[in-house]
């Protein structure tokens, strides 16, 4: 088995998310007391989330990267970054290690293309719809991206910041996200990317008609595969 490097704390509830799936993941296709070999280093959510407010990419890059090489060192074979938004850095974080890094976009994109769903809503924090980082690299894949309107971003990023970040999961915010899901199914959205683990909290198949694309489960499906083929 080799071992996850992970580079979280953005937020706790999503490394958390990604650490109690990765040891279920394995204790189900391995079994017995199997658990996931993993190094996990944690960032202060703060401080990169006010430096990303201030468009200090480079140094919310060198937070990052010094996390993942922090991993690398301890023995990690290959690294995830347990967020959505601040793949922003993902290119900068990969080129300063030594390790491959599994981008998550480039897992949604694949499993999207795998039920042959070639356009998608996307679904993440107000800076992850309105800039084109992850987006683009969905594009990469010929995949067609609709993200909501822009009235309905900081409603989205409320959400997200001042309740689910915190665990807080409320059904208004469950009934405003699936209003959200409706109107990019009408604008011809195929398929629906949850790309922001929390929002994995809040909104489960059986509240979408159109089919749930959640990045996490998806990213720590992928990091199962590496790790134990």
């Amino acid at each position: 088995m080799q071992t996850i490097g992970l580079v979280g704390g953005m937020s706790w509830e999503s490394s958390a998310v990604y650490y109690q799936a990765l040891n279920e993941g394995v204790e189900q296709r391995v079994g017995g007391l199997s658990s996931a070999r993993a190094m996990l280093a944690s960032v202060d959510f703060a401080q990169v989330t006010a430096l990303q407010e201030q468009e200090r990419w480079d140094d919310v890059a060198a937070i990052l990267t010094s996390a993942a090489q922090g991993v690398e060192r301890a023995g990690a074979d290959f690294l995830l970054l347990c967020t959505t938004t601040f793949h922003r850095v993902a290119d900068q974080v990969e080129a300063a290690v030594g390790i491959p890094l599994l981008h998550l976009a480039d897992v949604v994109a694949e499993a999207c293309k795998a039920q042959q769903v070639t356009s998608v809503g996307f679904l993440g924090t107000e800076f992850a719809m309105s800039r084109s980082f992850f987006t683009d690299r969905l594009a990469q894949h010929g995949l067609e991206v609709h993200v909501p309107d822009p009235r309905h971003h900081a409603a989205l990023n409320a959400i997200i910041y001042d309740e689910l970040v915190h665990g807080r999961v409320l059904d208004s915010s469950r009934r405003t996200v699936v209003g959200l899901i409706e109107e990019l199914w009408d604008a011809g959205a195929g398929g629906l990317v949850l790309g922001c683990t929390e929002l994995e909290l809040l909104v489960r198949q059986p509240d979408s008609e159109l089919p749930l694309f959640p990045c996490t489960t998806l990213h720590v499906a992928a990091a199962l595969d590496r790790a134990l083929g």
